[in-house]
């Protein structure tokens, strides 16, 4: 009791023991001051959004695809299946693109003749898939190491949808005085891989934001549906090879 003031001791003289013990207690609990920078945050925030759809968010912004035709020294033609995929690249620069088609194709490097010489039949491919010539712009472009395959390549810009990143800790993960561990509060990193793999899957972002309008119906489906519905018939699809391999009945 020599550490008590003598004021307190002078207040709790006249209470008696147990009494005196839970007024100290109490003093002295009163004085506990744990500051921001130890970690400690309120009861009722810690910082940031308790939903993770809040704390990463996928935000739609202005991207590029890209594809690289790699093009040898001695070769200008394309192969097969480079072919396939410039058809396929040209067709899907008509249903996401938002600008018009680059060309980069290398030079001062010992495949530069090859690679012009794929550019024409890389232009020919456009042409005949419906790209106009006046939305394609050949540029030249020189490696930046020696190391770096000369490829030529495709590309345009389209909107994509990205969230994160992810892998971040600004908070401790073990026993802290923060209010993200004493009330089991979800930490930062959760549900960040799951939106960052949502945003690199969806087919348009823009289905992110709302929703597609109708497209026109399969009316030779649709014909035949409701002629068998009209028949009486079932209007479901009868697979030939539906109970094949099958072993037990059980359930019909």
């Amino acid at each position: 009791m020599s550490s008590i003031p003598k004021i307190c001791r002078s207040s709790f003289s006249g209470l008696g023991p147990k009494i005196a013990v839970v007024l100290l207690a109490g003093a002295m609990l009163s004085g506990c001051y744990l500051p921001a920078e130890m970690g400690y945050l309120p009861n009722d925030t810690v910082g940031y959004p308790n939903d993770y759809r809040k704390r990463h968010q996928i935000a739609l912004r202005d991207g590029a695809r890209t594809v690289e035709v790699f093009v040898g020294q001695s070769r200008g033609s394309l192969t097969p299946t480079q072919r396939a995929e410039v058809v396929a690249f040209a067709k899907v620069w008509k249903n996401e693109a938002t600008g018009g088609v680059i060309i980069d194709v290398p030079t001062g490097t010992q495949n530069q003749y090859a690679a012009s010489q794929a550019v024409r039949e890389i232009n020919s491919i456009f042409a005949a898939s419906g790209i106009p010539m006046k939305s394609i712009a050949v540029r030249s472009y020189t490696p930046e190491s020696p190391s770096q395959f000369p490829t030529v390549r495709l590309k345009y810009s389209t909107i994509v949808a990205e969230a994160g990143p992810c892998g971040l800790w600004p908070q401790d993960l073990g026993p802290t005085m923060g209010a993200a561990y004493n009330d089991n509060i979800n930490y930062w990193n959760l549900g960040c891989s799951n939106q960052r793999n949502l945003a690199a899957m969806v087919a348009n972002p823009a289905d992110l934001v709302q929703p597609r309008a109708e497209a026109p119906v399969w009316t030779s489906r649709r014909t035949t549906a409701i002629e068998k519905y009209r028949q009486g018939q079932s209007p479901e699809t009868i697979y030939p090879t539906q109970n094949q391999g099958k072993v037990s009945d059980v359930g019909q």
